[in-house]
């Protein structure tokens, strides 16, 4: 795969699915969009206009792989915009007319009114009928499962984000420093290597939700990985003791200046270019910064000096460093008023060429296996596929299960936890009031 392939990649889609930026923000008229499902002369599909890369990959495997498929039912394609997104499923789904195959609802608790209402295939059945079922990964499916509270997989990973502490190889080097493998380790480092004049951390204080991802690994890593559906649920509060002594962990580093002195008002791009100018050791992050990571423009450090680090264990927790941060950009669903015998061709065809493909063509690491990868691979895609390929499980980012307003306030003050002007206290007990009104 060559540079220009991997900078297709031009939306950070985990980023955007984690901060919140799939909320409906806007309602728009209900017209275009998709015919009812059930029809076997088409194979439907319904996405939003922002994103081409899955599209693309569809139209692709029709014109090759999928060339029986797409001769028994041709693909027919329509889009709406983002912002009208959730609007436009609701009424689709009032109407018995979800496309067969579309995008999923962004937001978990609409997609878990359709699969209450019988409205989204089990896709377990399916592909387990099919014979294709080993062809989600078991970091994909478990992600896909938690997000929408069950043990069915109810969507297709188009695409599977990890996250975890990317590093300057050299940088870590020249301190005498490893990878962290411990919470204790991660701290040592950041000591070491302020006390050397370099600062540890890049990260976006001003977006926030950098910042707040490490609270939620935290919590996994010291809890457990089912820590935040038990808050949720209603089981626990974030307030809780236990709880707050993840968010007074990451204050720690941020009272020690490890994030830079003006954090608050570094943003995405300005934490992604102090990593790649070599400004910093340490930059948390997901693994849709690979587009950024393999651009030899943007990285001035050199892809060879990437390194990548799981997430930590907090010594004596109840998680593991095994169970990798997750996200799946934006899934797609089928409807189970358009599986036909004919669109269980067309699943059974993409389960087993889509993840090969969409690396291929678009850099854009999915949930399904590989059958057949590519040769010339950059160090850290590679680095990537290895880890998503060998995770038993994954979990969720710190918000995924929050509302929309504990979103909110939980993403507006992470950078106070990254300057130390917030304790773990102070930041858990804005969340948990802002969830706690819904």
């Amino acid at each position: 795969m060559t540079t220009a392939s991997m900078r297709r990649r031009l939306l950070p889609l985990g980023a955007l699915l984690g901060a919140g930026a799939l909320a409906l923000t806007a309602c728009g008229p209900a017209d275009g969009g998709s015919s009812a499902g059930g029809d076997d002369k088409t194979f439907t599909y319904l996405g939003q206009t922002e994103n081409t890369t899955i599209v693309k990959t569809l139209e692709t495997l029709g014109g090759d792989q999928c060339a029986a498929e797409e001769k028994a039912a041709p693909l027919t394609t329509d889009s709406i915009a983002g912002t009208q997104w959730d609007q436009k499923l609701q009424l689709l789904a009032g109407q018995g007319a979800l496309s067969d195959m579309s995008m999923a609802a962004g937001t978990p608790s609409l997609m878990q009114q359709f699969i209450d209402a019988g409205q989204v295939q089990d896709l377990s059945k399916a592909l387990d009928d099919l014979g294709v079922a080993d062809k989600i990964l078991p970091a994909a499916e478990s992600t896909i499962k938690a997000l929408y509270g069950g043990d069915t997989l109810y969507a297709l990973p188009t695409e599977l984000n990890i996250e975890g502490f990317w590093y300057n190889k050299q940088l870590l080097a020249d301190n005498g420093i490893e990878a962290p493998t411990t919470w204790g380790d991660l701290v040592d480092a950041a000591a070491t290597l302020d006390a050397a004049g370099v600062q540890p951390f890049a990260a976006a204080g001003k977006d926030g939700w950098p910042v707040t991802r490490l609270v939620g690994d935290y919590i996994v890593r010291d809890l457990g990985p089912d820590a935040l559906k038990k808050v949720a649920d209603g089981d626990a509060k974030l307030t809780d003791p236990e709880y707050v002594a993840a968010a007074d962990a990451v204050a720690e580093l941020g009272k020690a200046g490890y994030f830079g002195d003006a954090v608050g008002s570094v943003d995405y791009n300005a934490a992604m270019n102090q990593f790649l100018t070599g400004g910093a050791a340490f930059f948390y992050m997901g693994s849709w910064a690979l587009a950024n990571f393999n651009d030899a423009e943007q990285n001035q450090i050199g892809v060879d000096n990437v390194g990548f680090a799981q997430f930590p264990d907090v010594e004596g927790g109840a998680g593991s460093i095994d169970q990798v941060p997750a996200n799946v950009g934006i899934p797609v669903m089928l409807s189970t008023n358009g599986y036909t015998d004919t669109t269980a061709d067309w699943l059974k065809c993409i389960a087993e060429n889509y993840g090969d493909t969409v690396l291929a063509d678009s850099g854009v690491v999915s949930g399904f296996a590989l059958e057949n990868p590519p040769a010339d691979l950059p160090e850290t895609t590679q680095t990537v596929q290895d880890v998503i390929a060998n995770a038993p499980s994954s979990v969720l980012w710190f918000e995924a299960l929050f509302t929309s307003k504990g979103t909110t306030v939980s993403q507006t003050n992470g950078g106070g936890l990254g300057n130390g002007t917030l304790t773990g206290a102070e930041f858990m007990d804005l969340v948990q009031s802002a969830n706690d009104q819904g």
